[in-house]
């Protein structure tokens, strides 16, 4: 991996993994179109630690009140009725789907998943569906209002972003409009959830990013920083800007860009102007 090419792959991850767009069908397409090999999974879920970091800082009071409010509510049965203790268990419980499959089809995910064709593919119809959600989505439910039931579904959802070009946020943010949670709790409760499972797939990711035999584009230990650094800093903006967003506005910016990107990389397949593998 050259450093233009870590600092630009960088970049992208951090712009595109808060938003609804698959940060690893960017990192894949980016890869495709300017550089000569495929970065590949363990790159991504490296430099998501970043990303996730970002998240982290973000939402470190809600997080500590949450981790508080649970831990005190395992000893105090009378604090067990709050809404940051539950969230706590929802968070914990909604995990498990991604972690599940992640181990199932862990060399899919890392092979045959990043096909352009099958990234196309799950930028237009999960665009679709996420516009769909938007459409019929009631918008009206609190975190008041949110279940165990709320959490395994958006867990559930998160585990299909093992799929580039699905989105981790995109796919919770998708299913919590369905079930008629408020645009901002369905983005918050997407960034908490993420957190435990991009963690654990980033470090579980170190030994095989540097991997000499592996196929594809290899970084060195610095260039893995850097890129995750940057994905660091450019995450912390793009999760602040995303809230800011769908607090007033619907998602329909999101829907647009990835049905008019996946019809693109369709042409370019079509025409052969980009390998699908």
């Amino acid at each position: 991996m050259t450093w233009f090419e870590a600092i630009v792959l960088g970049v992208v991850q951090g712009l595109t993994e808060m938003l609804p767009i698959s940060s690893s069908a960017h990192l894949r397409l980016t890869s495709a179109l300017f550089f000569k090999e495929d970065a590949g999974a363990s790159f991504t879920a490296v430099t998501q630690l970043g990303t996730e970091t970002a998240v982290l800082l973000y939402f470190w009071k809600d997080i500590v009140r949450i981790l508080v409010a649970w831990w005190k509510g395992l000893w105090d049965k009378e604090l067990r009725g709050e809404t940051d203790y539950r969230l706590g268990w929802y968070v914990i419980i909604g995990t498990l789907p991604i972690v599940f499959f992640g181990l199932i089809f862990k060399d899919a995910i890392r092979e045959g998943a990043r096909n352009l064709w099958l990234v196309s593919f799950s930028l237009i119809f999960f665009g679709l569906l996420l516009a769909l959600a938007e459409l019929v989505g009631k918008k009206t439910r609190t975190w008041d209002d949110f279940r165990m039931r709320d959490g395994l579904i958006l867990g559930f959802a998160q585990a299909g972003a093992l799929i580039p070009g699905v989105s981790r946020s995109g796919g919770t943010i998708t299913a919590g409009l369905f079930i008629g949670l408020d645009r901002t709790v369905a983005a918050r409760y997407s960034f908490l959830l993420a957190i435990p499972a991009v963690f654990g797939a980033g470090i579980l990711s170190l030994g095989d990013v540097f991997d000499p035999a592996a196929e594809g584009s290899v970084p060195s230990g610095a260039q893995m920083l850097v890129a995750t650094i940057i994905a660091f800093f450019v995450g912390l903006a793009a999760v602040h800007w995303m809230l800011k967003w769908v607090a007033k506005h619907s998602v329909f910016l999101f829907v647009w860009y990835r049905c008019i990107l996946g019809v693109a990389v369709v042409i370019m397949l079509e025409t052969g102007y980009l390998s699908a593998t």
